[in-house]
């Protein structure tokens, strides 16, 4: 993101400039589906514990493709992502959720607009 990207962004209502999306599109075999979502459970628990920077997360099924998973996570910026994904604490901890994996490919977007939360 550019400066002045990060100043058109920090002048918009409810926009932190710096706030990161982390999107993993990944394939799990329907097999695994279990082992996934438990191994999921455990890295949601203790990243939303402690983890600086971590906002929220999600997993989603696709309708279409059982076997078709979207895991998304929000953080106060990418620098706090990128810190926890280097760490050796991340790599032992996503471990069983990757054994889980036949593909997985991640993207990662700064947070530029969104619309205002309900109450």
């Amino acid at each position: 993101m550019t400066e002045l990207d990060e100043r058109k962004a920090s002048t918009r209502p409810g926009v932190d400039a710096a706030r990161a999306r982390v999107v993993f599109l990944v394939r799990v075999p329907a097999e695994r589906t279990e082992a996934f979502l438990a191994a999921y459970e455990a890295v949601r628990h203790l990243v939303a514990d402690g983890v600086p920077g971590h906002r929220v997360d999600q997993v989603c099924r696709s309708a279409a493709d059982p076997e078709q998973w979207l895991i998304t996570s929000e953080w106060a910026s990418l620098a706090d992502f990128e810190a926890w994904e280097r760490s050796p604490e991340h790599r032992d901890l996503v471990r069983p959720m990757r054994e889980c994996f036949t593909d997985a490919r991640s993207l990662r977007f700064h947070i530029l607009a969104q619309t205002p939360t309900l109450p």
